[in-house]
């Protein structure tokens, strides 16, 4: 069937060359043009992109937010998929949207595409697997928060549909990297969430968050039915839930300190 709208695929990538051609290989049938913004990879990530594209471009690394929204402004789609370097479509997935490019999309502005993510050789289908994050939207009225972790993709006016198929979601390298990155990540939020005038007064309320966590993940999202790795997931992200608030509270403890020291010195 011919299709009626095209689709601009949109990847930001750092040092990816083991992950990036399984993501652009999902995607390379469906697109009609992809976009890569790489932030100074010293591997052969903007080699593999030429593989696919010309539109690789490098750039600095201002967060994710303000990166992914660098390549949404380069699109020229109708409709704009941005997908992760370490995520692929699978064939269900594929075949969704390859669909809902040949029909009318109404008032569909907005697509979500159940996770599937995949650690230590094992593909989880329940506990962190049980979301549908927002990839992919009618580029018209669509933007990207300027959040420099967990940005949110935003949309117009609309209906947003959940696609058939899974993501896949190639999360850790290691056992080593997800340590690293939800560190980061943890740090990351922390002083967003400060930025934003939220504050932690207390480590019992970091450690009950991480405890809900844990229970979310685990018992309420069924993790506990993906196996040893579900239980090493819902523990490795209650961990990352604890050190953000817990970096949260170092800053609300820092604040706290400078305020009273500024206090004790005013006339």
């Amino acid at each position: 069937m011919e299709k009626r709208y095209t689709l601009s695929v949109t990847v930001i990538t750092l040092n990816e060359e083991d992950r990036l051609a399984r993501c652009l290989d999902s995607v390379k049938a469906l697109a009609d043009e992809i976009i890569v913004l790489d932030s100074g990879s010293t591997d052969a990530t903007p080699d593999i992109a030429r593989r696919y594209t010309d539109k690789v471009f490098v750039t600095d690394w201002p967060g994710y937010g303000k990166q992914k929204q660098r390549a949404l402004e380069k699109a020229t789609g109708d409709w704009v998929l941005a997908i992760d370097a370490d995520e692929a479509l699978d064939p269900d997935l594929q075949a969704w949207v390859a669909k809902l490019l040949t029909r009318d999309r109404g008032n569909i502005v907005a697509v979500r595409m159940p996770w599937a993510v995949t650690l230590y050789g094992k593909r989880l289908d329940y506990g962190r697997s049980a979301r549908a994050p927002l990839r992919m939207v009618w580029r018209e009225g669509a933007s990207f928060s300027d959040d420099e972790v967990h940005e949110t993709l935003l949309h117009a006016d609309g209906e947003t549909v959940v696609a058939d198929g899974r993501l896949l979601h190639f999360t850790h390298r290691d056992y080593g990297h997800g340590l690293r990155k939800n560190g980061d990540y943890a740090w990351l939020g922390a002083q967003k969430y400060f930025r934003r005038g939220k504050r932690c007064h207390s480590l019992i309320s970091a450690s009950l968050r991480s405890l809900w966590t844990f229970i979310l993940i685990y018992f309420v999202r069924g993790g506990i039915l993906d196996g040893s790795v579900g239980f090493l997931t819902a523990v490795n992200y209650a961990q990352n839930n604890f050190n953000k608030y817990a970096g949260l509270w170092t800053l609300t403890r820092l604040e706290k300190q400078a305020r009273a020291r500024n206090e004790s010195v005013d006339p």
